[in-house]
């Protein structure tokens, strides 16, 4: 039963909780908002609807309602292979069972049979300066690709409404399917000068194809990694910039291709998904000052020049999770598994030992334990992916496998456009001011 039968059989059950939702119980309170939320950037207001995926505040990020320990144990794997099918996370994501390995592969095969760069993505980004920005290179060629939605083109015809998700999904797997290749295309054009087109090998599956097309030198071990990264990196609710952009102009019934350039132009921002990069750079600077991995008292000590600078500890800290990221935990357990002795993923460790106590100390953070990005940068730093600007483009591939499946459900659903109301300045200095007039006795 292929992705398309097993949610059209799910459909009219979810359809059914939906409309009770938005027609019988719309008037129930969820939550109230609060001033300091409006002026804060909406922080916390739970205001949005994704069954694809949950932060839990004391156990992290769980996909479809399965922790990161349960994916990484329950989803299907090939022989030999220590981490599972990409593939099998996408069929997670999209119809809330865990897969069986073939199911997870035909996914994979869906991915191999769709998986060309077309050949106007390969001329526009040869004729991008050379110093253009990866991220710039990858969202453009996501735009580009929008000459070939399916979904644009059935909507002009006059598709029903019911339909939508239909050519929604076939726009994601074959967006989905492109990504690595145009990802290993613009890192070896933009560092190595290569201009000829990557091809998927059938045989291989997604994580595989991308050590292979960017030319790892361990390709076993950077096709692990890659499969774990993508796995761990594919979605984190709805509220995250790249997440809620996507989703947000998704709503309007643009495709895609479209949609997730959006979430893409929102990810390549500073405060969202350059964070790997900032931390690694942090980790190199402790490693340069010492000439290696410094004592623990150095490493004490240099955490608080840094706070006492005016600087952060990056990759310390999370606006949800209250314990260290399971998505740190899975990735230093990889790297302690497969290069224990690397110097980075050392101070990794110790910086881990040493990070929460100094941020305690100082009383200022609310989680000072580590998130996913204290120690991505590090992983791809020791396979000899040491081009810092790339890194959001990695994260990019993953983030597309959340995104898509909450775009197409949020199309089979028939989920609205997204439109909140906004207030002045004024208007909420006039609220302030009636709420703190004493009451009548």
């Amino acid at each position: 039963m292929t992705l398309r039968d097993k949610i059209a059989q799910q459909l009219p059950a979810w359809r059914e909780r939906f409309r009770a939702l938005s027609k019988e119980y719309a008037d129930v309170v969820v939550d109230q908002v609060t001033v300091g939320q409006i002026v804060g950037g909406m922080r916390d207001i739970k205001a949005l609807l994704t069954d694809i995926s949950y932060v839990d505040p004391a156990e992290g990020i769980r996909f479809r309602g399965l922790s990161i320990p349960e994916v990484l144990r329950l989803l299907p794997r090939r022989s030999g292979d220590e981490i599972p099918l990409v593939g099998g996370l996408y069929y997670l994501l999209m119809v809330g069972e865990v897969p069986t390995l073939d199911q997870a592969l035909a996914v994979e095969t869906e991915w191999a049979r769709r998986a060309e760069m077309p050949e106007y993505v390969h001329c526009i980004l040869q004729e991008m300066p050379s110093d253009t920005h990866p991220m710039i290179l990858f969202a453009q060629a996501v735009v580009a690709m929008a000459r070939d939605s399916i979904f644009t083109k059935k909507y002009h015809e006059g598709m029903k409404k019911d339909a939508y998700w239909e050519p929604a999904l076939e726009d994601s797997l074959n967006l989905t399917a492109r990504l690595p290749v145009i990802a290993a295309f613009i890192y070896r054009m933009k560092y190595f000068g290569e201009t000829e087109r990557p091809h998927y090998d059938p045989e291989l599956d997604y994580g595989a194809n991308f050590a292979r097309m960017i030319k790892a030198e361990d390709q076993k071990g950077y096709a692990e990694l890659s499969r774990l990264y993508f796995i761990l990196h594919s979605d984190h609710e709805s509220g995250n910039v790249s997440a809620h952009a996507t989703h947000l102009v998704g709503s309007t019934l643009s495709d895609i291709y479209l949609a997730f350039a959006a979430g893409l132009s929102g990810l390549a921002g500073p405060l969202h998904g350059l964070a790997n990069q900032e931390c690694l750079a942090w980790l190199l600077e402790v490693y340069q000052k010492f000439g290696g991995v410094p004592t623990r008292e150095q490493l004490y000590q240099f955490a608080w020049d840094t706070l006492n600078s005016g600087k952060v500890i990056p990759g310390y800290g999370h606006a949800v999770l209250r314990v260290p990221d399971p998505r740190f935990t899975a990735q230093m357990e990889f790297a302690k598994a497969h290069f224990p002795d690397d110097d980075l993923v050392r101070l990794a460790d110790l910086v881990f030992q040493v990070a929460p106590t100094v941020l305690k100390e100082q009383g200022k953070a609310k989680n000072p334990a580590p998130n996913v990005d204290a120690i991505s940068g590090a992983l791809q730093y020791h396979y000899g992916v040491r081009q810092f600007d790339f890194y959001t483009v990695l994260f990019g591939v993953g983030r597309a496998l959340g995104v898509t499946a909450n775009y197409v459900w949020a199309r089979a659903l028939g989920q609205p456009i997204e439109r909140p109301k906004s207030v002045t300045t004024a208007m909420l200095e006039e609220m302030v001011k009636k709420a703190k007039q004493p009451s009548a006795p």
